[in-house]
């Protein structure tokens, strides 16, 4: 089988590449990067270590596309992740569309051209904000949890938020690509009959991801906390208690390759796929967990909002793992000590990042 993915320098698109090749040994993987992410270079020379073949490319280019090879299969793993794109100084508005969205279009015409499959990484961040700063929730001490004794939204449960949750707008102008990057892929399929999976993630995490506060939050406080940087517990009263979950790359691998793997045509093709509530964590318990591994260091409150900020994102992941038999595997301890030995092997790590 022929592979090609996008965003193949990242930590996600490099780390899927590993898993995906430990599971299957005629597999011919391609894939394409801008290299602009600091430490992506790196991630291009383990790859073609492995026999990968990377093509430094833009997916905002179609004539990029005119030379590839053809492939079975195409993960999308191309995207500016940040839900602070373009609201924030250094990547403007405009390059947030251009990057997670015009060049989705170039992928499916390429997908279209070879008859080729699509896996669409999207995001939890599609949902709406008001919808989900309103959820009920208790507070537990060191983190805010789900109040499932008072009436949940539709799409929200105990198990937690899952594909019909709202999504009106505002969801930030990174999610509001991906939420459209979503229905062009679907259009594209129907209208040229070609398999189509959209998995909207939660917060990935693991050993080598870039370590930026917006973006890969779990390894940016494990390698800042080690460093002893300076640390913020931003809005919701300073102390921390925002929770999210966290999914390991090599668990949404498995999920991937069942997908390429299913013969099913029609039904449900939107999914979501993250740690859920066995998985999840506040700032503040990360923060103690790293005080028990490093020694402590406190972050000091800042009780200014931010824009887009949230107070509890945890995936269901009941459909997934109905249709396709999938939970993840790796629990919430695993990966943090996975981080936080990558972090004291590279003294280096947020400089790398960016940071």
């Amino acid at each position: 089988m022929n592979l090609f993915i996008t965003g193949i320098c990242g930590f996600v698109g490099s780390s899927l590449v590993e898993c995906l090749l430990e599971r299957h040994e005629n597999l011919s993987i391609c894939g394409i990067d801008n290299l602009m992410r600091p430490g992506s270079e790196a991630n291009r020379t383990r790859l073609r270590e492995l026999g990968v073949t990377v093509i430094h490319a833009d997916l905002r280019s179609a004539s990029d596309f005119e030379c590839l090879p053809k492939t079975d299969w195409v993960i999308d793993a191309a995207a500016n992740p940040s839900v602070l794109a373009g609201v924030q100084a250094g990547f403007g508005s405009r390059q947030v569309f251009e990057h997670n969205l015009a060049g989705l279009v170039n992928v499916l015409e390429y997908c279209k051209a070879h008859r080729a499959g699509l896996i669409l990484l999207s995001t939890s961040r599609v949902y709406s904000i008001r919808s989900l700063c309103s959820i009920p929730l208790k507070d537990e001490g060191k983190a805010f949890r789900l109040d499932d004794s008072k009436p949940l939204p539709n799409g929200a449960t105990a198990r937690g938020i899952g594909t019909q949750f709202s999504t009106e707008p505002p969801i930030s102008l990174y999610g509001s690509t991906k939420l459209a990057s979503e229905a062009i892929a679907l259009e594209y399929s129907y209208a040229f009959d070609f398999p189509v999976w959209i998995n909207r993630c939660g917060v990935l995490a693991g050993p080598g991801q870039f370590g930026t506060p917006d973006q890969g939050i779990f390894a940016y406080w494990i390698n800042a906390h080690l460093r002893r940087r300076p640390l913020r517990y931003i809005g919701f009263g300073g102390t921390g208690k925002q929770v999210r979950d966290a999914l390991h790359p090599r668990d949404l691998c498995v999920l991937l390759d069942r997908q390429i793997g299913t013969e099913r045509r029609d039904g449900r093709r939107l999914y979501t796929a993250g740690g859920g509530p066995r998985n999840s964590m506040s700032l503040a318990a990360l923060t103690e967990w790293c005080d028990s591994r490093f020694g402590a260091h406190a972050p000091v409150p800042d009780l200014r909002p931010r824009t887009y900020d949230i107070p509890w994102l945890v995936m269901d992941n009941d459909e997934t793992e109905s249709d396709f038999g999938w939970r993840p595997e790796i629990p919430m301890e695993g990966i943090l000590s996975q981080i936080a030995c990558h972090a004291e092997r590279n003294p280096d790590w947020l400089a790398r990042s960016g940071v």
